[in-house]
């Protein structure tokens, strides 16, 4: 059984940075605004759960480049022993079919507008987490959300630069009056804010408050969803305020593998999780040794387990209601026997995939009586569909986009039906115990992600902050593949010559965010967050 170095400091490489530890809390994330809402839960009495909620609301206001109120959320719970899986993902209208997309002449399923907009989940998602688990008023624990929606914060640079991006994306793809709202809300100026400049979103502060104050009733039964409800409507949207008066989030178990002694969770299908405990089923039949992190073949077996993994997901795996195979055919030793056996020397050349991209933000939160908080949510592709609900600030997803087109798929759009989904937040065990929350986000990057953090973990010896930090992959699709620039040239070289078509890209080029959180031995925390980009680990 392995044992984990979560105190091993010899081994940092990109940033040079320590991991954080702490004893009576911790709340990682990839904005230190919400990190420290969290904290503040934490102080006033909360537990692991209002501070994960208090930074969660305080990212939809403070990283709105990736997620909003609009959008869907999942979570893992470690609460008084036992394990909770949450999938607050939203279904497709009942109004929507394929049918009524093909009348109106669409040959896909679009990024932008009202044909990918499902039912947000991420609402209903908080007030089910808070209601289960929570100690503290939801009107409490959103409140620093609400303060700086309306008050204001200054903007950090990674935000400005991803604002300005989506900005520049939706100034040349968004045409029509639908999409007004979204500049009015997010570009008054014109254009995207500056770092260091004051953001507010009052009508974002307001629909929180009004969320709070009616524990989700507003969004789904109230004013929130009568106004999104009449602006569906009004440009031939399929989505009715009925969707979402039925809507409800779902509690499920988490499904898990064993991976050299540590129990690896993720949340089950729609999710697209099972990807990273598929890869890793085939790669522990592969030994692996501390010296081996810049192997050529490291890197060759894990792009080639998870583009076999991802063949198998992305033609099976969708809303579980149509599934023609079971998750534990899937996570057979079988399935991974088999699949192993197909790894040789050179690059495979897996079905056809397409090149996705998303946004997504993920955080860990974790409390001083040992509950654990592995939290994910996200509007897509940065804002999402570019619909914002006048008079509430909302801006919606876009996760529809994500159905299949081909009546024949199991992951075809169908009213009611949840597509599969990229959000995943993961969780990690040994020996039945609690060990704690990690996560990778950025679309098709994240169990791509999951995989290279544990093993850097698990085989590699690497602490918490060390494994976020080292190099990372990313397998593309067919065999195109690309690599860090922080990967050694020898190792780049060898990749290649094993048939790997390579990319070599600087900074966080689609490498995903992550936080990692990990309860010691001596009931401390020692946790990472991504030095890509903006972190934080706020600690107490």
């Amino acid at each position: 059984m392995v044992v984990l170095n979560l105190h091993n400091l010899e081994n940092l490489y990109l940033s040079e940075r320590f991991p954080t530890y702490g004893r009576r809390g911790m709340v990682a994330t990839s904005n230190a605004l919400a990190a420290q809402a969290g904290l503040e839960m934490l102080k006033k009495g909360g537990n692991a759960v209002d501070a994960a909620l208090a930074a969660a609301a305080c990212l939809t206001v403070c990283e709105p480049t990736s997620n909003g109120i609009g959008g869907d959320a999942f979570a893992i719970v470690a609460f008084g022993g036992g394990l909770y899986g949450l999938n607050a993902s939203g279904p497709a209208p009942q109004g929507i079919s394929l049918e009524a997309l093909v009348k109106r002449g669409c040959q896909e399923l679009p990024r932008y507008g009202f044909v990918p907009l499902n039912v947000p989940g991420a609402p209903a998602g908080w007030v089910a987490l808070s209601k289960r688990f929570g100690r503290l008023p939801l009107t409490d624990v959103l409140a620093p959300a609400i303060f700086y929606a309306e008050e204001g914060y200054a903007v950090s640079p990674v935000l400005a630069q991803q604002w300005k991006r989506a900005f520049e994306i939706y100034q040349k793809r968004l045409q029509g009056d639908e999409f007004t709202e979204w500049f009015n809300t997010f570009a008054p100026e014109g254009r995207a804010p500056r770092a260091g400049e004051l953001v507010r979103l009052p009508g974002h502060g307001k629909s929180l408050r009004q969320i709070a104050e009616t524990m989700g009733e507003a969004f789904y039964k109230g004013e929130i969803a009568e106004r999104l409800d009449v602006f569906s409507r009004q440009y031939g949207g399929f989505l009715r305020a009925t969707d979402l008066e039925r809507y409800e989030a779902e509690w499920v178990e988490p499904i898990s593998t064993e991976y050299r002694g540590l129990e690896v969770w993720e949340i089950p299908p729609n999710g697209q999780g099972i990807v990273a405990l598929m890869a890793l089923n085939i790669l522990k039949g592969f030994e692996f040794s501390t010296d081996d992190k810049n192997s050529p073949l490291t890197y060759h077996r894990q792009i080639e387990a998870l583009k076999l993994a991802f063949a198998a997901a992305q033609s099976t795996v969708t809303d579980p209601r149509y599934m023609e195979v079971t998750v534990e055919e899937l996570l057979s030793d079988a399935w991974a026997d088999e699949q192993r056996r197909s790894i040789g020397s050179s690059a495979l050349m897996p079905p056809r995939s397409e090149e996705t991209k998303g946004g997504t933000v993920y955080l860990a939160a974790a409390d001083t009586d040992g509950n654990m908080v592995s939290l994910i949510q996200s509007n897509y592709m940065g804002f999402g569909s570019g619909l914002v609900v006048p008079g509430t600030g909302v801006a919606l997803h876009n996760r529809g986009h994500n159905f299949s087109f081909d009546p024949d798929h199991p992951n075809c759009l169908a009213p009611g039906k949840k597509p599969y989904h990229t959000i995943i937040p993961g969780f990690l065990t040994q020996n039945g115990r609690p060990l704690g929350p990690f996560g990778v986000m950025g679309g098709f990057m994240q169990p791509q992600g999951h995989v290279q953090v544990v093993m850097n973990l698990a085989d590699f010896g690497h602490n918490p902050q060390a494994a976020l930090d080292w190099p990372r992959f990313q397998w593309i699709k067919g065999r195109k593949v690309d690599l860090e620039k922080t990967v050694p040239s020898s190792t780049e070289t060898q990749i290649e010559q094993m048939g790997h078509e390579v990319t070599v890209t600087e900074g966080n080029s689609g490498y995903g965010r992550g936080q990692i959180i990990c309860r010691t031995d001596n009931g401390t925390f020692v946790g990472g967050t991504e030095s890509r980009v903006d972190g934080t680990v706020a600690v107490w």
